[in-house]
């Protein structure tokens, strides 16, 4: 068998999957790991569970697994914001702060058996929201938010004070802000 025709065993493997997520600045989904490594995303799942036991910063994302860096991200600004609305209006939602130069990091409901819920989601562009929305559309998943008759927060990430606050107007303007009265 060559070598990239051979199969990655364990260790060896969680540790080429650590150094590839630090490498790229984009996320790596599961399948593209399973692939490189020649083994199934079953497999590739387990590791990275092994891997954020040992309390690496991985994030699972709807685009894939991402290496949470943490030099260089002292700059960035994060707010928590409380939005509401219908599940056909999250695409709006989505445009509106990402047009503005602002992450979205997560999503948190508050569950009444399971209390707060944070799901991970790391969509900055256009292009991250149209393949959010596809992976939704075609899983038939239901947003969080649908478990909260249309309440939720967001944690966004800008890197200015002024790309959140334009975000959050923008937000307010289409009536999603919650604000307290």
């Amino acid at each position: 068998m060559s070598e990239n025709q051979r199969k990655v065993l364990g260790e060896e493997r969680r540790e080429l999957i650590l150094q590839w997520l630090k490498d790229e600045q984009k996320p790596m989904t599961g399948s593209e790991l399973s692939k490189r490594t020649k083994v199934s995303r079953q497999v590739i799942v387990q590791d990275i569970s092994l891997l954020k036991a040992r309390n690496e910063p991985i994030l699972a994302t709807s685009q894939g697994y991402i290496y949470m860096q943490s030099p260089g991200q002292a700059s960035s600004q994060q707010r928590i914001i409380a939005c509401h609305h219908a599940p056909e209006d999250t695409e709006k939602e989505l445009f509106l702060i990402v047009d503005h130069g602002v992450c979205i990091k997560d999503v948190i409901i508050e569950h009444p058996v399971y209390g707060e819920l944070t799901a991970s989601m790391m969509v900055q562009t256009r292009k991250d929201v149209e393949a959010f929305l596809h992976k939704i559309n075609q899983t038939n998943a239901t947003y969080l938010s649908q478990l909260t008759e249309g309440t939720h927060l967001h944690t966004l990430e800008a890197d200015s004070v002024q790309k959140l606050d334009a975000a959050c107007h923008a937000l307010e303007q289409a009536g999603y802000l919650l604000k307290s009265e």
